[in-house]
């Protein structure tokens, strides 16, 4: 049985909101983000939550369109399902192993498509700056530290979207 609580979390100034662990920090004012991202970690277990609000991609059929944005998102990081990523300005010796997730929530009313990724660590490298925090090596799964799995976060957060305020994506016809 997991030990999170869960919470209803605005995003975007509570124009949108959702449902995860309140373990998970909002670090959107800390580090630089786009004002087009919400970004949420647990820094305890080195995971991430990203909510990222795109225009909406006209060419790409709804059916396709979450392939489409995880090939786009491989391609951009040489993975799929499974990648290698440094943290910050950290190079490639310093890479952490990690699987990520992804979903593609599409408001063509409004002209967006909402991305929403979630990462989850497999194997900190020794090097990496996360090692300092949560140990190098393979990390230990959440469901044996009595936390929520990622993917499990993951859905509850994808099912649980919902929009507050239409007026965030300007004015509505």
């Amino acid at each position: 049985m997991s030990a999170d609580l869960l919470s209803e979390r605005p995003l975007f100034g509570g124009a949108i909101s959702t449902a995860f662990p309140i373990r998970f920090q909002d670090v959107s004012n800390i580090r630089q983000v786009p004002d087009h991202q919400e970004v949420f970690v647990d820094p305890a277990r080195d995971e991430s939550l990203i909510f990222e609000l795109l225009d909406y991609k006209h060419e790409v059929g709804d059916d396709g369109s979450a392939i489409w944005f995880l090939r786009d998102l491989a391609s951009e990081q040489d993975g799929e399902g499974f990648t290698a990523v440094s943290k910050g300005r950290q190079g490639r010796e310093a890479q952490n192993i990690i699987k990520f997730y992804l979903a593609n929530i599409r408001l063509k009313e409004v002209g967006t498509d909402v991305l929403v990724t979630a990462y989850e660590p497999i194997l900190i490298n020794p090097l990496s700056e996360s090692a300092s925090t949560v140990g190098a090596g393979l990390a230990i799964p959440a469901i044996q530290s009595g936390f929520m799995p990622m993917f499990e976060v993951f859905k509850l957060a994808v099912t649980s979207f919902k929009v507050n305020d239409w007026g965030l994506f300007g004015p509505t016809v």
